[in-house]
């Protein structure tokens, strides 16, 4: 399987019955998980639908706002629809998104979300779930099954979306090897997804990231390697704006000793510097506030710890915020919180 994948369609196909069959059967090895890798179309390709009426992404003062979410299976439609709306954001980065996943409710939900705004979307599939998801969901949705199976990262926006590309950031099998139940075994591989929007010196590259939760600081940082790579290798010298769950979980809980370290967290998160020497910066694009919050059933447990962030380089970063991923009740509708942040492209002012 490439590290880039370019290719475009419009719409996937489903995750079929056989390849299902192969994966569940027989010993969880790599080979196993390769074999199904490949059988799998859809992860040789994107899922592109354009805006339906695009926005010129040139702007007088080079001015845009980006607005970064792990949406945990992006379940609530109009609920998220009214997080976004509320920012107006000119790109929006997401993790964690179903494609006809029963948990989710069998819906496409990043063009459901897309579509009323008039947006268009790029989607880029990093795992095909096997079961019906963890052991909440597994209960939640016991004797369903899933239409597609797919889960994965988009950027949503109005203006249009140029060159879209993933980025494979490790080997995969991470959740389908060693896992003793079939409730998350998956095929797959955590990714990056990158689209450029504006023309000539108008132009930033736009990354959605999401890293592996279930690895070490030291893992964390090859895939910013490989990240950085791949984006050096495509992006030319135009600004970039990275944002994403980085899944940080090294960091410490305590507010204080957060802020504390938030200037150089490398010793603790070598990523940073990994990040730091390829030019990019985070301290005026992000605030040291936890990026996680409790959902309606109790779960998960804090205290929390900030593991979603922006990265840019070539950009001029303000206004940095953390929003809460809450309903108009206050319920939350995941369990990650949301990022804005104000950019501007120096070139244009």
């Amino acid at each position: 399987m490439k590290s880039i994948v370019d290719a475009v369609v419009r719409r996937f196909e489903p995750l079929s019955a056989d390849v299902i069959e192969l994966a569940q059967s027989g010993t969880a090895s790599r080979e196993r998980h390769d074999t199904c890798l490949k059988a799998i179309p859809a992860f040789a390709t994107l899922e592109h639908v354009p805006s339906r009426a695009p926005l010129r992404s040139r702007r007088a003062n080079g001015r845009f706002v980006a607005f970064s979410w792990n949406a945990e299976r992006l379940k609530y439609d109009i609920e998220s629809r009214a997080l976004i709306g509320a920012v107006a954001p000119d790109i929006v980065l997401l993790t964690e998104v179903d494609i006809g996943m029963a948990r989710s409710g069998n819906r496409h939900t990043v063009r459901d979300l897309a579509a009323p705004m008039g947006a268009g979307y790029v989607y880029a599939l990093e795992f095909a779930e096997l079961g019906l998801g963890d052991s909440r969901e597994m209960q939640w949705h016991q004797g369903q099954t899933n239409t597609y199976g797919y889960h994965g990262n988009a950027i949503v926006s109005s203006h249009t979306m140029h060159e879209p590309f993933a980025i494979r950031l490790d080997d995969g099998a991470y959740w389908f090897t060693g896992l003793d139940t079939l409730d998350q075994r998956r095929i797959g591989f955590r990714n990056a997804l990158a689209v450029r929007i504006g023309e000539g010196d108008a132009g930033i590259w736009c990354v959605a990231a999401h890293f592996e939760n279930r690895a070490t600081p030291e893992t964390r940082a090859d895939q910013a390697r490989r990240l950085i790579k791949a984006l050096d290798a495509r992006t030319g010298d135009l600004p970039i704006v990275i944002g994403g769950d980085f899944n940080t979980s090294t960091l410490p809980t305590d507010p204080a000793e957060l802020a504390r370290i938030f200037n150089d967290p490398s010793a603790i998160e070598p990523m940073f510097a990994v990040f730091r020497d390829a030019g990019f910066e985070w301290q005026s694009s992000n605030v040291p506030e936890a990026s996680c919050r409790t959902r309606p059933d109790g779960t998960p447990v804090g205290p929390f710890t900030k593991i979603d962030w922006f990265f840019t380089r070539g950009l001029e970063a303000s206004d940095p915020a953390t929003l809460p991923a809450i309903d108009a009740e206050g319920q939350a509708i995941s369990d990650h919180e949301a990022l804005r942040v104000t950019l501007v492209n120096p070139r244009l002012k």
